[in-house]
Parts: structure tokens; sequence; C-alpha cells
């Protein structure tokens, strides 16, 4: 669990909302210090740019075992999260973010790669793009094979089912796409792990602060877009 935090673990849509909204409160202090770290990092220590990089880290660790949790409690659930907004939720990749947007940051945020750098990173890049076809084979194979559309949706609805045989196709059902996403999470660790392990100190710093930016960004917007639909509805 990262440094300072006081969650407690979210066992419910209502309870991960209010760990999410700590989180990105946190997140937005920990976008303070990787913004000041990247204007004064000649000027510092590298041991301190990896006790930053460390914080950070931890703090991702910490979202994603929340995460992690919920799925195990409410797979369905976290496919269509209620704690995002809908303008969030078009981005979703597998109950998550898709991990070739980590080589996006680093385009967009880390101009110094050296040429070996590039090269390491375009090998991982490939190495991604073709874990995230087998992860879309997978999941397309769940959702042609255990269950069709209503059963799917009766699952999400939570709608009481009419017989043993579809309790056991929503049980399977629940098992494979607790699979796939547990499968989905490896990769984005892992996928991360591989970039940090490639850039220098200065440019983890840089490249932290880049995730940091559109992952707040997206939220604002989102919250944004959400506040003048509900406005739009009040005033019919």
């Amino acid at each position: 669990m990262s440094e300072g935090s006081t969650t407690t673990t979210p066992t419910s849509a209502g309870s991960f909302e209010a760990f999410l909204e700590g989180w990105m409160v946190r997140q937005e202090h920990y976008l303070d210090e990787l913004l000041s770290a990247q204007q004064h990092c000649h000027d510092m220590q590298e041991e301190d740019l990896k006790e930053l990089v460390s914080r950070i880290l931890a703090h991702y660790q910490e979202y994603f075992e929340a995460k992690s949790r919920m799925a195990q409690r409410d797979v369905f659930l976290v496919f269509s999260p209620t704690w995002l907004t809908s303008f969030e939720r078009t981005f979703l990749w597998i109950a998550g973010f898709k991990p070739g947007v980590f080589f996006k940051i680093v385009t967009n945020s880390v101009i110094d790669l050296s040429e070996d750098q590039t090269q390491r990173m375009n090998k991982v890049m490939e190495e991604t793009k073709l874990e995230e076809r087998v992860l879309n084979d997978e999941l397309a194979k769940i959702h042609e094979s255990v269950a069709g559309p209503t059963l799917l949706e009766a699952a999400r609805r939570g709608t009481r089912l009419v017989d043993s045989d579809e309790e056991t196709a929503v049980a399977t059902l629940r098992l494979a796409l607790e699979r796939v996403v547990a499968n989905a999470d490896l990769l984005r660790t892992s996928m991360a792990e591989k970039v940090m392990e490639i850039l220098m100190p200065a440019q983890k710093v840089r490249f932290l602060a880049g995730a940091a930016q559109l992952q707040l960004k997206m939220r604002s917007w989102g919250l944004q877009r959400q506040q003048e639909a509900e406005r739009l509805e009040s005033s019919k």
C-alpha cells in the first residue's frame, strides 16, 4: 500500500468509488511531486529520483490490488465499472487501460531515448501487441462459447436465473472472465516493469508524470461531461 494511505479494502461498488476518489487525490499530489522533480532533476540526487519513482509505483500497485479484489468479488462489475465516468469507460480494454498506451506516453514525454533504448522499447512494444491480440481472442472465445448475449446481460444485472444450467453457465463465465482480467492486469504490470527497466531515473519521472497527467485529464473531462449532461437533464 502506498505511503500515507489510510484507505480500507473496497468491498462494493460504493466503497471502491470512495477508494478511487482518495486514490485520485493522492495521484494529484504525486503529480505535483513529479512535475517539481522534472523541473529540478539536474539538481537532485539519483537516489532521490529513485525513491520518488518507488513511491509512485507503490501507489499504482495499491490500485491494482484493490481492483483485483473487486474483480474477485464481482468480475462483471469491473467490465462496466460504475466508479468511472462514461467517457473514461470508452477507453477501457478488458477492465483497464490498454498496455500499448505506455508507448504513446513514452513517445510524448521522453524525447531523449538512446538508440539502444529505442530498439529495446520497440521490441517490448511488439511483444505487447502480440499479447494484446492473444487476450482479445481469448475474450472473444469466452463470449462466443460460454454464454450468449442474453445470459451475459442477465449476469451483469444480477437477474435471477431460471434453472441450474444457466447458473452453471454463469459460474463458468465468471471464472473465465476472472482469468482473462487477471491475465490482462498481469500484462499491464509486466509491460510497465519492462518499460521502467529501459528508462533512466529522470526519464522515469517524465514518463510517470505523463501517465498521471493523462489519467487525471481523462477523469476531469469525464466528470465535466457528466455534470453537463446532468444539468441538461435537470433543465428539461
